[in-house]
C-alpha cells in the first residue's frame, strides 16, 4: 500500500526510448543533485567551534553586521555534492571525446608523475636562474623539438595558449613591417572562409584588416579568389591559414601560396591547431611558413578545456625570428639564463607577452610525451589520427553526407543533406547525449551547411571507434527517415532539452532563496 501511496509517475519518453522515472530523482548509480544551495542552510557547517574567549576583535568597523548568504553543509554533504555533480561531467578518461578541430585525446599518465615531481613541479619564477638550470634546460630541449619537427629555426615558447600564439606571430609579423617602414601601409591580411574564428579576431587585435578568401567546392582555399585579393599587394601584411584546414583537408596549393604572399610582400603565418595530423610526416618551415603556433596542449596530450590550462609556442621563420618576445632561454659558458630585456640579443624583440616564461606543466608534460615517443612514435600518431578519421568517414558515408569528396585527414565533416526536412544538427547533437556521447562539433566550419566535424585522434580503438559509429548511425538513420521523437532529445540526460538562446541572452547567474511565506502557503 505504501509503494501505491507513493505512486510511479508516468514515463515522458516516446516509444522507442526506454527509461524510467523514479521518486528520488536518481537513475541506477548516478544521483540526482539539487544546487548547493538547496542542499545546504546558513546555520550549519562542517566545523563547529566555540567562540573564543578572552579575545579582543581586531576587525574593528569591517566586521562582518549580516550573513553571507553562503550555504552551510556538513563535510559529507559537501563532498558527495562535488562527487555527484562530477559523474554529470564528459571526459576524456570516461570516452571518446570527438571534438573536431580540438584534439581531445588521451593524456598518459606518465606526463602526470613527471609534472609532478618537485624540481618542476615546485620551483618558483622568481628564484635565482641558478637554482633552476635543470627547468631552463628542459624548456630548452623542448624548444629544439619544436623546431626540429617543425623545420623552423627559432620558437618563442612564453605563449600561453593557441590564440596567444597566434598573438604572437601576428605581433612579429607586424614588428617585421616596422622595422621595413611599412607598418602603415601594409594592413591587410587575407584570412580563408574556413580558418578557426581566432584568427581574423587576432589579425584585429594587431591593427589589421581582415580580407576574406573564400573557399572552392574541394574545402581548400580559392585560388582564383586569392590571386585576385593580390592584384594590389602594397598593403598585403600576410595571410592566416589553417593546415589542415577547419575541413579537415590538407591545403594542397599551399606551397604556391607562401610564394605568393611573399612575392606581395607578406608574411605566412599558418594556424597550427590540427599539427596533430602532420607531425613527423610535413614541416611547416619546408612549405614557406614564417610564423606557426603549436598547441600543446592538444598535439602533445596535455589536459586542456574547461579554461586551462595551455601552452602556444610558436615558432618562427628566419625573417622574423629576430622579432621573438623576450624572455627566451640561452646556453652559454654561464650555464642557462634568461634574456628578459629588449636590448642586445634582443633588441628588435616586440616586446613582452607575460610576466613569466609559459607554462611549466605543460612544457614538462610535452616534452615527457616527447620522448616516450620518439621521433617515429610521433610520425605514427600522425598516420594513426588520419586513419582513424577516414575509417570514420569510411563507416559513416552510407547513411550520412560527407562534405567532400575523397579523402580527410585527421578529422571528418559531414553536412546534414542526409536529414529529413524538419530535423536539424542540433537534433542529432542532442540524441548523442542519449547515446552517452559528447556530441562532436556542431555547425563548423561555417562553409559546411549544419556541418559535423568529428575528430577521433590516434588514440581510440577500432572497438570504441565501431561503438561510436554505431551508436551515430542508429541516429543518423532515424534523422533521414524523419523521426520526429530526435526533436525532443535528450530523454536521459539530468537535464532535458534547454532553451539555448534564451539561456546564452538571459542566464540565470544569481540563485534567489524562496519566499518563506509562499512555501508557507503551499
Amino acid at each position: 500500500m505504501g509503494m501505491q501511496s507513493i505512486g510511479r509517475p508516468t514515463s515522458p519518453f516516446p516509444a522507442g526510448v526506454s527509461d524510467a522515472e523514479t521518486v528520488s530523482g536518481s537513475k541506477g548509480l548516478l544521483q540526482n543533485e539539487g544546487l548547493i544551495f538547496e542542499i545546504g542552510c546558513p546555520n550549519k557547517t562542517g566545523v563547529d567551534l566555540p567562540a573564543p574567549e578572552g579575545k579582543k576583535n581586531r576587525l574593528g568597523g569591517v566586521a562582518r553586521k549580516q550573513g553571507s548568504g553562503l550555504p552551510g553543509l556538513s563535510e559529507p554533504e559537501a563532498v558527495r555534492h562535488y562527487m555527484r555533480l562530477s559523474q554529470k561531467n564528459y571526459a576524456i578518461d570516461l570516452g571518446l571525446f570527438p571534438l573536431g578541430s580540438c584534439t581531445m585525446k588521451h593524456n598518459p599518465r606518465l606526463n602526470e608523475k613527471t609534472a609532478r615531481m618537485p624540481g618542476f613541479a615546485d620551483i618558483h619564477p622568481l628564484q635565482p636562474q641558478r637554482t633552476v638550470q635543470g627547468a631552463l634546460e628542459l624548456i630548452d630541449e623542448l624548444a629544439t623539438w619544436l623546431k626540429t619537427l617543425t623545420g623552423m629555426p627559432a620558437v618563442a615558447m612564453s605563449p600561453k595558449a593557441g590564440a596567444h600564439g597566434e598573438l604572437c606571430g601576428m605581433l612579429a609579423i607586424r614588428q617585421a613591417l616596422i622595422a621595413r617602414g611599412e607598418a602603415e601601409t601594409r594592413k591587410r591580411v587575407l584570412v580563408p572562409a574556413s580558418a578557426h574564428g581566432t584568427n581574423p579576431a587576432t589579425a584585429i587585435q594587431c591593427g589589421f584588416i581582415v580580407d576574406e578568401i573564400k573557399a572552392d567546392a574541394r574545402g581548400r582555399v580559392d585560388m582564383d579568389d586569392l590571386k585576385s585579393k593580390l592584384e594590389t599587394t602594397d598593403d598585403v601584411a600576410g595571410i592566416m591559414l589553417t593546415n589542415p584546414n577547419t575541413c579537415g583537408l590538407f591545403e594542397t596549393d599551399i606551397k604556391e601560396i607562401a610564394e605568393l604572399i611573399h612575392a606581395a610582400g607578406g608574411y605566412f603565418y599558418c594556424d597550427g591547431a590540427n599539427f596533430n595530423a602532420i607531425q613527423g610526416r610535413v614541416r611547416p618551415g619546408d612549405l614557406g611558413v614564417d610564423a606557426m603556433h603549436i598547441n600543446l596542449h592538444k598535439t602533445f596530450s596535455t589536459p586542456h578545456g574547461g579554461g586551462g590550462p595551455g601552452s602556444g609556442p610558436t615558432v618562427l621563420s628566419d625573417a622574423l625570428a629576430p622579432f621573438a618576445p623576450v624572455p627566451f632561454v640561452v646556453n652559454d659558458d654561464d650555464g642557462f639564463r634568461l634574456i628578459e630585456e629588449t636590448d642586445g640579443a634582443a633588441s628588435q624583440a616586440f616586446g613582452r607577452m607575460v610576466a613569466f616564461h609559459g607554462q611549466m606543466g605543460m612544457f614538462v608534460r610535452a616534452l615527457t610525451y616527447m620522448l616516450s615517443h620518439g621521433a617515429d612514435g610521433l610520425k605514427q600518431v600522425a598516420e594513426d589520427a588520419v586513419l582513424n578519421a577516414n575509417y570514420i568517414q569510411a563507416r559513416l558515408k552510407h547513411v550520412m553526407t560527407p562534405a567532400f569528396d575523397g579523402y580527410c585527414m585527421h578529422e571528418a565533416l559531414f553536412s546534414d543533406a542526409f536529414t529529413a526536412e524538419g530535423i536539424e544538427t542540433i537534433d542529432i547533437a542532442k540524441a548523442m547525449l542519449d547515446e552517452g556521447y559528447h556530441p562532436m562539433t556542431m555547425y563548423f566550419p561555417l562553409v559546411v551547411h549544419g556541418a559535423m566535424l568529428i575528430e577521433p585522434t590516434e588514440t581510440e580503438s577500432k572497438q570504441e571507434l565501431d561503438r561510436f559509429c554505431d551508436s551515430l548511425l542508429s541516429i543518423a538513420e532515424r534523422a533521414a527517415a524523419g523521426d520526429e521523437t530526435l526533436k525532443g532529445a535528450p530523454y536521459l540526460a539530468p537535464m532535458k532539452r534547454l532553451d539555448e538562446t534564451q539561456a546564452a541572452r538571459k542566464p540565470v547567474l544569481k540563485w534567489t532563496a524562496p519566499d518563506p511565506d509562499a512555501l508557507a502557503a503551499e
